[in-house]
């Protein structure tokens, strides 16, 4: 144990549990702050020594807590190896960083389902719980990540680690929505569950490449040439172009980019759970930009509800796409069903799985 460290206050205990073993002389820390000052000492009065940036590497020599804030005493690698104090909330040691990472490998091979931001600043976290042990570290407000999947987590089973991870206006209470209840109506998605949502964090933004954010901290990004076909009773969770070729541009939200075609999935705010299982989507949606007439025409949309789970795969090239969704079967087994994208005199058409009626049918029931 360094010294100065007192048993009760050592970073990696209190924020990766068991991931993690306490800093040691070898240790290496990672600046996740875009930038961020080595000073003469943690004291208020302390000067600056030398200004890092992200993604830059430090050697951790030491650790000490002051006025409940957490410093690393470091030892930079520029010419002159400064040596210093850094605030621990700029940077990520080299353990954290490789749990992150492990995380990232379990989405390796998986397309990104949606893209989003912070609209406030949240702890990024190993597991979609609210406990102080699997905190990674603290995204900025406005970050931006891609989203590879997410979990309905029952209201009240998370824990709480007294940091009051709430969204904008954060008074809302289990309670309230009990008492907003109305008698006779089904249950709703936002009263029975939190969402949390599992993202993949671009280089510029962190060097930690992945993690899980409570959903009422996350805006869903959602294009702004598409966001006017949303409707209040049925938003938007997962979209993909069909006309880009390009990586990274399936969920893009750049308003610069040309108007194109996309696959939505949608849900609703019913609950709607099978053997306690909610579905990640309940309707499908395909549209297409005229580039003659300057406007977005519907392609195919699901005629009844549906019960999906991601991921959603968006495959081939040009024109000649396919789209793949996991369906569940009447008989409660889940089938992959493939939708066939062409163009035909100038439109977009869809070729739908034979039997897709009975998908649809069968949530009508």
């Amino acid at each position: 144990m360094l010294a100065g460290l007192s048993s009760g206050c050592s970073l990696l205990d209190s924020i990766v549990g068991g991931f993690s073993k306490a800093v040691g002389l070898s240790d290496t820390a990672i600046v996740i702050a875009k930038t961020a000052q080595i000073r003469t000492s943690y004291a208020v009065v302390a000067a600056d020594l030398l200004e890092v940036k992200r993604g830059e590497r430090l050697d951790v020599l030491d650790q000490v807590e002051f006025e409940k804030v957490l410093w690393y005493r470091v030892r930079a690698r520029d010419e002159e190896n400064t040596e210093g104090w850094i605030e621990a909330q700029n940077v990520i040691t080299n353990e954290v960083l490789e749990s992150s990472q492990k995380l990232s490998e379990t989405f390796k091979d998986l397309p990104p389902q949606a893209a989003g931001k912070l609209r406030a600043a949240s702890n990024l976290r190993l597991s979609p719980d609210i406990k102080a042990e699997n905190v990674l570290f603290r995204l900025a407000n406005g970050s931006t990540f891609e989203i590879m999947d997410w979990n309905f987590v029952p209201k009240g089973s998370t824990g709480d680690d007294g940091e009051g991870e709430k969204g904008p206006g954060g008074d809302d209470s289990d309670e309230d929505i009990e008492a907003a209840k109305v008698e006779g109506e089904p249950e709703k998605i936002d009263e029975k569950y939190d969402i949390w949502y599992l993202v993949k964090l671009d280089p510029s933004v962190s060097p930690a490449p992945a993690g899980w954010l409570f959903g009422r901290q996350v805006e869903l990004n959602v294009p702004s040439e598409i966001v006017f076909f949303q409707q209040n009773n049925r938003k938007f969770v997962t979209w993909q172009r069909l006309d880009s070729d390009i990586p990274g541009t399936q969920v893009s939200t750049d308003r610069s980019a040309t108007p194109g075609n996309w696959v939505i999935l949608t849900r609703t705010n019913i609950s709607k759970a099978v053997d306690g299982v909610e579905p990640d989507f309940d309707g499908i949606l395909v549209l297409a930009f005229d580039r003659y007439d300057q406007s977005f025409y519907t392609v195919w949309r699901s005629s009844g509800d549906v019960w999906g789970v991601l991921p959603l795969r968006v495959e081939g090239s040009g024109d000649n796409k396919t789209f793949t969704l996991k369906l569940r079967h009447p008989e409660g087994r889940m089938d992959d069903k493939r939708f066939v994208v062409f163009r035909d005199r100038n439109r977009v058409r869809i070729t739908p799985p034979e039997d897709v009626a009975q998908y649809m049918e069968s949530r009508r029931r």
